[in-house]
């Protein structure tokens, strides 16, 4: 997760702003306010209805609701620069201590959900099995999260990561 803030977020007094959730290609979070102008074009073109608009009426991704194809239509659609394709997808899955396979039970409802293949299992003592995601398979769709029976998938912000460069 990034722990930077926004100007925005400073103002409001949210120090510890994981960021919002914004529809695939999304600029930067600090620009994504200003770029914006609440329109909902996204929301509207959105094939798997899942880009809903926040309490402020910024559009947002509710992984809940279903998985995001990444099919770029509301980029198609953004005539604001707000989204763009060129930008990463920063999302990955991660999974809380409630995951019930971690506690005995046997799930694997994620893993079912998880069109990419990378969320695995590995058996381990007791029962238990411990949940697993290869973050470099992941693509941050949110299938899991809309399909974990007790809401411990979530979809977590990463650091985009710098590539070397030589001196």
């Amino acid at each position: 997760m990034t722990s930077q803030t926004s100007r925005r977020a400073f103002l409001r007094g949210a120090f510890m702003d994981r960021g919002a959730l914004r529809p695939f290609g999304a600029v930067a979070d600090s620009l994504f306010a200003d770029a914006c102008t609440k329109c909902g074009d996204c929301a509207s073109a959105c094939p798997e209805a899942i880009i809903v608009m926040d309490k402020d009426g910024y559009p947002v991704i509710d992984p809940k609701v279903g998985a995001c194809t990444q099919c770029g239509v509301c980029v198609d659609v953004c005539d604001t620069g707000a989204l763009d394709s060129g930008q990463p997808w920063l999302w990955k899955a991660s999974a809380n201590s409630s995951c019930l396979s971690r506690n005995g039970v046997h799930c694997r409802t994620c893993q079912d959900f998880c069109d990419a293949g990378a969320i695995r299992f590995q058996l381990q003592t007791g029962g238990r099995s411990e949940l697993r995601i290869d973050l470099d398979q992941c693509v941050g769709c949110g299938g899991c999260v809309s399909s974990c029976p007790i809401n411990a998938v979530e979809l977590v912000k990463m650091k985009p990561q710098m590539e070397a460069q030589t001196c």
